[in-house]
């Protein structure tokens, strides 16, 4: 494994925060923003990789079906589209 440098700008609030997570997990600020960016590009992937599994096969056709399942009836309060769509 290659490390990389990065210069990070952040705004003094979420440094500070940071910071202060890092010295609770005992590690450097360094080091807990590399986790915490793995945490982030892993959840996004493993979600990208779900929905495009989930979608592959599909087709309008299908979407069609699916939303002909719904029952017609007026939507709950608070749910209506604006005036005008």
């Amino acid at each position: 494994m290659s490390d990389a440098s990065f210069k990070l700008k952040l705004p003094a609030s979420i440094k500070t925060a940071a910071a202060r997570l890092a010295k609770e997990d005992g590690v450097s600020l360094n080091q807990w923003i590399a986790s915490a960016v793995a945490q982030k590009v892993g959840a996004v992937e493993t979600a990208s990789e779900f929905f495009r599994r989930r979608a592959s096969g599909s087709g309008p056709d299908e979407l069609r079906a699916i939303l002909g399942m719904v029952p017609d009836r007026a939507p709950d309060p608070g749910d209506e589209l604006p005036s005008g769509t």
